[in-house]
């Protein structure tokens, strides 16, 4: 899951940014609204963490202006202005949530959570495909109800392809969820993670496996639904 995060204070931006890839998601963080409008124009995000007091704008007009858009990513407002008004305006000009500075990681990432399980979001509580599951907040897969150990990258792609079993996942779309901004992405880097995945599934004995439709992308199935070419 990426997610974008507008904050302006840079080393509370690289705070939030490094805890929260830490619990397995991508993040991309701006320290500008104008950054941010861009950021939204080329990535379509799972959700937003947003400061208010930033340099160029205040956070509620760019989201009231997400909002009058169509926009409805969800919006976790981060802030230190602690007034019950604050807060009320907050959450009138579009917010889902609203955590105030100073807070706690396991907060925030709790709340982000929480956000993408509403009807409608990315995030519910376990998955699965075939014999395999996966724990979307404990960030643990499971194969016939033993846990195993997957990279960071490579649970990305396996949650991108599991959300989508029986579907096409396009390379561009495993790339826009791993891989945040800044990021070197060599040309064959989702291949290298597909592969290796692939090997870690089948040697754990799971019943679904990865096929590659060259020039489109992607396909988790069981095994007994495709053949592979």
């Amino acid at each position: 899951m990426r997610l974008l995060l507008i904050e302006d204070h840079e080393r509370f931006a690289n705070f939030v940014k490094d805890g929260l890839e830490k619990e397995g998601f991508t993040v991309d963080a701006v320290d500008t609204g104008g950054s941010g409008e861009d950021a939204r124009a080329t990535v379509q995000y799972d959700a937003i963490i947003l400061d208010l007091g930033l340099p160029d704008t205040d956070g509620l007009n760019l989201l009231r202006s997400w909002r009058d858009a169509g926009d409805k990513t969800p919006v976790l407002i981060l802030t230190a202005r602690d007034g019950v008004d604050d807060r009320v305006r907050g959450l009138n000009s579009g917010g889902d949530d609203y955590l105030l500075k100073p807070f706690a990681m396991e907060e925030l990432v709790a709340r982000i959570r929480a956000l993408l399980r509403r009807p409608g979001g990315v995030l519910g509580l376990v998955i699965t495909a075939g014999n395999v599951s996966f724990d979307t907040t404990a960030r643990e897969v499971q194969i016939n109800d033993k846990t195993i150990s997957i990279p960071r990258r490579e649970l990305g792609v396996l949650e991108q392809l599991m959300r989508r079993a029986g579907r096409v996942v396009p390379k561009d779309v495993l790339e826009d969820k791993i891989y945040g901004f800044g990021k070197e992405v060599s040309s064959n880097s989702v291949e290298v993670h597909v592969s290796r995945l692939r090997k870690r599934l089948a040697g754990a004995g799971a019943n679904v496996s990865v096929h590659t439709l060259r020039g489109v992308g992607y396909l988790l199935s069981e095994e007994s639904t495709l053949n592979p070419q």
